[in-house]
């Protein structure tokens, strides 16, 4: 039997031996923003996705292109201002192209001018707007996007503040006025840990009920280590400046966050949708700095000095201190959960970002760990709360195994010192680049069907509530 993940890769990452090289056309000048678009109706045929990238200053824009789609034309057309941000983007998408194990076919047509945003909204080439980058003009960029008729796939965070939440209610409010669809790219729900966390929650005979939790003992809590240097595809992650900058990028208490909140609300209240009016309380929230060396700066931006936006950072011996990191406690429906994002400048040897979870339930606790001892890989746990039971509980967990196999073909368990490892097999362990594709599927699928599911809608405006309070907490 074909595993989904493996079907996955057959459908989406077809392999193709050609490559093309970018082609920019002459700037053209002036230009004010275009009427509303007519609807389009998707039907999943074949190129009928004309994907438009604006002002790509973030790998992920690149990611959404690492496989290729049959729904899509394989003609990108990217609107930017110039600069590194956009060398950088190029030149992923040409090592997608160039590379030996299922090579992309993506043609660049670019257009680089300081008029870039009024000339895609003008000419609109395409249907769909790929947005990542700058997280100040992120919500700008959605907003008259949407105004204009335009379908958008967004990075997250798209908004990085409060004021942001009230601009962002009022694009989801013209999206559905417009007939346009708007979806962050929550890539998370991807993972195979998180998604058999969630999975393993519903079976009440192995886990029982959802703990409500205190504010010193949550429910559920995520934690998210990363790092400013890392490799991406391979190569040496060079970062903008401005991803330094937490009034350009955001602080880490809207940025990761996010993904975390996503995952809190979509593992312990599936497809329900949540209020943040009612449904929502703030606890607590902190925020911290990480430290940044000249040199370490150096070393990931490429740049001997500090641009004049980041000078309010420094303090002593040219140290530059960026609030990346932050943590906040909050409730949905009763339901205590705890976010942490934490930001060091370089994992060590042989490390990479790592995750750690936790799912309370009245029989078991399920739990994700990713360090040195499960060799910075994503490890599912089930451990039973109380030391009695046991055996019963290891029944109830080989039917819970049972029961997915048809989802999840191939999994298992072993025993482990606090009950019981989750063996899962390496065909669903595709890692984070690679959900930038499955994020991306389920997006065309949702312009197919012409709608999101109401849940999505409403659980995106409560995420960024959550998040965006938390920001003016912790100050």
């Amino acid at each position: 039997m074909v595993s989904k993940t493996k079907h996955f890769f057959m459908v989406f990452a077809i392999a193709m031996a050609s490559c093309s090289s970018p082609q920019t056309h002459s700037n053209d000048q002036g230009g004010s923003t275009a009427g509303t678009a007519p609807k389009t109706n998707f039907t999943g045929a074949m190129d009928e996705i004309k994907l438009m990238t604006l002002d790509p200053g973030h790998f992920h824009a690149a990611l959404v292109q690492k496989f290729r789609y049959a729904q899509v034309d394989p003609t990108v057309h990217i609107f930017a201002p110039g600069g590194e941000d956009l060398k950088q983007h190029l030149n992923r998408i040409e090592q997608f192209n160039n590379r030996q194990e299922n090579p992309t076919d993506w043609e660049s047509k670019l257009y680089t001018g300081p008029d870039f945003l009024d000339k895609m909204l003008r000419e609109k080439p395409g249907n769909v707007m790929v947005v990542s980058g700058n997280n100040a003009k992120k919500t700008e960029y959605i907003h008259k996007a949407v105004n204009a008729g335009i379908n958008v796939l967004a990075d997250k965070p798209m908004i990085i503040d409060p004021d942001g939440f009230l601009l962002l209610k009022e694009t989801y409010d013209l999206a559905a006025e417009k007939g346009v669809l708007l979806y962050d790219i929550m890539t998370e729900r991807y993972e195979i840990t998180t998604m058999l966390q969630k999975e393993l929650s519903r079976q009440t005979g192995l886990f029982g009920e959802l703990e409500k939790g205190t504010p010193d003992n949550p429910a559920i809590s995520k934690e998210s280590v990363h790092h400013f240097f890392k490799y991406v595809a391979g190569q040496p992650l060079i970062r903008p400046a401005w991803f330094f900058d937490v009034t350009q990028q955001g602080e880490g208490i809207v940025d990761v966050s996010t993904h975390l909140v996503d995952l809190i609300l979509w593992e312990c209240f599936p497809e329900e949708g949540i209020d943040y009016k009612t449904e929502i309380e703030l606890i607590s929230a902190e925020r911290w700095a990480t430290p940044l060396h000249p040199a370490q700066f150096q070393r990931v931006t490429g740049l001997s000095d500090y641009p004049d936006y980041l000078k309010k950072d420094i303090i002593r011996d040219s140290v530059l201190n960026v609030y990346a990191n932050g943590a906040f406690v909050f409730t949905t429906r009763g339901v205590h959960g705890k976010v942490s994002v934490t930001w060091n400048y370089e994992a060590p040897e042989d490390a990479k970002d790592t995750h750690f979870s936790v799912m309370r339930g009245t029989k078991t606790n399920l739990v994700i760990r990713q360090d040195k001892a499960q060799q910075y890989q994503p490890t599912l746990y089930v451990e039973p709360v109380k030391s009695t039971g046991k055996d019963h509980l290891e029944t109830a967990l080989r039917d819970a195994i049972d029961r997915l196999s048809g989802r999840f073909p191939g999994l298992s368990f072993k025993a482990s010192a606090g009950g019981w490892e989750i063996i899962i097999p390496d065909e669903y362990k595709v890692g984070h680049e690679a959900h930038f594709a499955q994020v991306t599927e389920k997006y065309l699928q949702y312009l197919v069907d012409g709608k999101l599911p109401n849940w999505e809608v409403q659980n995106t405006l409560t995420k960024y509530y959550v998040t965006t309070q938390a920001y003016a907490m912790s100050r």
